[in-house]
């Protein structure tokens, strides 16, 4: 009985903070570390490798359960989103900030088993966390250098978040307009919304065309680049639509291809070189 009940325990928790969609960002911290180790062909070792893994699954469950915990009156307004555990009682503000915290301080902890300069910097990760933070080069590096590269990869993440955040958004466009709500959808209109979202991915296309060029990348990642360029397009196509069904294939379907072509296209530039 007692193995059922943590059985049931840590799917809530990944539920709640939706573990699976950590695909999302993972390959693209993956992606960094391949072009900050390529002097081993991309591969930093597997301790380095686990404890980087770990570092991003931390930060990526505190973002998310923190935002869960600050939309929670908002998300019980929005009948999209009212059926989540913390507007319907299936989890508790309180266990959703012991999660909050337990990821906070796994972070942190595992920062100290990378290298001095990680567990230094870990609170200022923590304190940008939200804004989706691409401190992986200090991981393998253990020091600034090339700062360059993962700053504009960063930047990339940055807008195509920000891309297809949007794209998700316009689905409570007539919740947040009888909420009042100023989002972005209701100020712009779904048109103008998905105007802005292109123009989100399209500087994100040339920012991923940059950490190309700057990280002197090869054949291998500019064939990538150009089926990611191709999954933005069909993405926005999807989302035209405007229907549920299309919607969220825009959003993760396309999202999860995004992310594990990028990794795929830098892992084989430097195994290949």
């Amino acid at each position: 009985m007692l193995k059922n009940y943590a059985v049931i325990a840590i799917r809530k928790y990944f539920e709640f903070v939706r573990f699976e969609h950590t695909v999302f960002a993972l390959p693209f911290a993956l992606a960094s570390m391949a072009v900050a180790a390529r002097g081993t062909h991309g591969w930093p070792g597997w301790r380095m490798f686990l404890l980087i893994l770990a570092a991003m699954v931390c930060a990526r469950t505190s973002a998310m359960g923190f935002n869960r915990i600050v939309d929670r009156k908002l998300d019980a307004l929005n009948p999209r989103t009212a059926e989540r555990h913390l507007p319907t009682g299936q989890m508790s503000v309180v266990s959703a900030w012991w999660l909050v915290i337990g990821a906070a301080v796994g972070l942190v902890v595992v920062s100290y088993f990378i290298n001095g300069i990680c567990f230094a910097l870990s609170p200022v990760a923590l304190a940008i966390v939200l804004f989706y933070p691409f401190t992986k080069r200090l991981a393998v590096r253990g020091r600034f250098t090339q700062l360059w590269p993962p700053m504009v990869l960063a930047l990339a993440v940055v807008f195509w978040l920000v891309g297809f955040d949007i794209i998700y958004a316009t689905q409570d466009y007539e919740s947040d307009k009888a909420l009042g709500l100023r989002s972005l959808p209701v100020r712009l209109g779904i048109a103008g919304s998905l105007r802005f979202a292109r123009w989100a991915h399209a500087v994100m296309a040339v920012l991923l065309l940059g950490f190309g060029l700057i990280s002197q990348m090869g054949w291998p990642y500019y064939a990538g680049w150009t089926a990611i360029v191709v999954c933005l397009v069909h993405q926005h196509r999807l989302a035209r639509n405007q229907d549920p069904v299309s919607v969220n294939a825009a959003f993760f379907r396309m999202n999860a291809v995004i992310s594990v072509v990028l990794l795929a296209a830098v892992v084989a530039d430097v195994v290949l070189r």
